[in-house]
C-alpha cells in the first residue's frame, strides 16, 4: 500500500491510497463518522482497475490528521479484539 498526500490542511486532509480498495476504505469511513468533529469523510474510486482511490477528510476545526490517526487507533484495537475473540472460539 502506497499513500500520496494531495491536500494536507489543519481541518482537511485528501489523500489518495494505492492498494486498497472499499473494504478497508469503507472501514475507515464508517469509523470517522464516529467522530463529532467529522464534517466530510468519504473517498471516490473512479475506476478499480485503472485509478487510485482518493480520501477526503474534513473537520469541524479539529486536526484532520489527529482524527485521522485517532481513526485508525480504534479500528486496530477492534480487530486486535474481534482476532482475540475469534482465536479463542476456534479451537
Amino acid at each position: 500500500m502506497q499513500i500520496n498526500v494531495i491536500e494536507d490542511k489543519k481541518n482537511k486532509l485528501v489523500f489518495e491510497v494505492d492498494g486498497m480498495g472499499h473494504t478497508y476504505l469503507n472501514m475507515l469511513k464508517s469509523e470517522l463518522w464516529n467522530d463529532e468533529h467529522v464534517k466530510v469523510a468519504t473517498y471516490n474510486i473512479r475506476h478499480m482497475e485503472v485509478s487510485k482511490p482518493k480520501f477526503i477528510l474534513e473537520t469541524d476545526g479539529n486536526d484532520a490528521k489527529a482524527v485521522l490517526m485517532n481513526a485508525v487507533a480504534r479500528l486496530k484495537k477492534g480487530a486486535e479484539k474481534f482476532r482475540k475473540e475469534i482465536t479463542a472460539s476456534v479451537k
